[in-house]
Parts: C-alpha cells; structure tokens; sequence
C-alpha cells in the first residue's frame, strides 16, 4: 500500500487517467474530488461490497435462475 500525505488544494495523479483531487479537509474527513473516464465505475467500499456480494448470490441461483428472469423479461415484452 502506498500511503501519501497531501494538503487541501493538492492532486494525485494514477496513470494518465484518474486525478485525485483533495477538495476538503475538516473534522476528520478528507473530501476528494477524482476524475476518470466515464468507463471506470468509482464506488465506496461499502457500496462496492453490497454489489460484490449482490452479485453473488444471484449467481448461486445458477442457470435455473437465468431461465426464470428470461421469461419473466419475455412476459414483459409480450405486454408491451
């Protein structure tokens, strides 16, 4: 882990493409500003974690699971 220490204002750059930016710094809480490419998704561990683990357990339904949402989606488009 590489741990950096920068100041209100100051920029971390990861390759080419993502800037780090510290906005803020008060009360313990550092706020960061980052810019990337619209193709790299950027969540909050605890986010990234509930989908991770989301993600999971759909596919421990396995392909019967696959087959139910397919035709629950064919249902739909015969609706409409």
């Amino acid at each position: 882990m590489l741990i950096l220490s920068r100041k209100m204002g100051e920029v971390i750059k990861i390759g080419d493409e993502i800037t780090l930016h510290v906005i803020d710094i008060s009360k313990g809480f550092v706020k960061l500003g980052i810019d990337a490419p619209e193709n790299i998704t950027i969540l909050r561990e605890e986010v990234y974690e509930r989908v991770r683990d989301a993600n999971i357990e759909s596919a421990k339904g396995g392909i019967s699971g696959l087959f139910m949402a397919a035709d629950i989606l064919k249902k739909k488009v015969k609706k409409e």
